[in-house]
């Protein structure tokens, strides 16, 4: 007959099983609570279904509470935009439209409508071509070297 998960029936399995869902580190558990890595990588199997799916949960939660602090910011910086205009001042005007400008793109970021980073491109050239025909050709000589570079070669281009 199996044994019984110690962790199921720890006392406060609760919060062992919210410490597991928020992903704190197993030694933080194990100190607070009495138990054993092992029990705990045991117990990782029977976490209930609900709670990891609270924790995605309350993730979007989240994530919708800091898009809509970010749209007020953009309502504020439009507000204090027509504000400065209508009165005239252009350097605060200037100001607001900064602001608006750096939050856009930050809603563009977090709505996915903007990636930031380096885009590759790689062009297959001519000149890549014979060069890439020219180092498979010198490893004649080296065989398992020449699977290994045409494969590497084949899985580069493939991407």
């Amino acid at each position: 007959m199996p044994r019984t998960c110690s962790v199921c029936s720890h006392p406060q399995k609760a919060e062992i099983d919210a410490a597991l869902v928020v992903g704190d580190a197993f030694r933080n558990i194990v100190e607070r609570f009495g138990t054993s890595i092992g029990a705990l990588f045991r117990h990782k199997a029977h976490l209930p279904v609900g709670l990891a799916k609270a924790k995605e949960a309350g993730e979007v939660a989240q994530a919708d509470s800091l898009l809509d602090q970010v749209r007020n910011l953009q309502a504020s910086a439009l507000r204090i935009l027509s504000l400065a205009e209508n009165a005239g001042d252009l350097r605060t005007a200037l100001g607001a439209i900064r602001e608006a400008r750096g939050n856009l793109a930050l809603l563009a970021e977090l709505l996915g409508e903007l990636q930031q980073g380096v885009t590759v491109n790689i062009v297959q050239a001519p000149e890549w071509i014979q060069l890439q025909a020219v180092i498979i050709q010198s490893l004649d000589a080296f065989p398992d070297a020449k699977t290994a570079v045409v494969h590497a070669l084949t899985e580069v281009s493939s991407a």
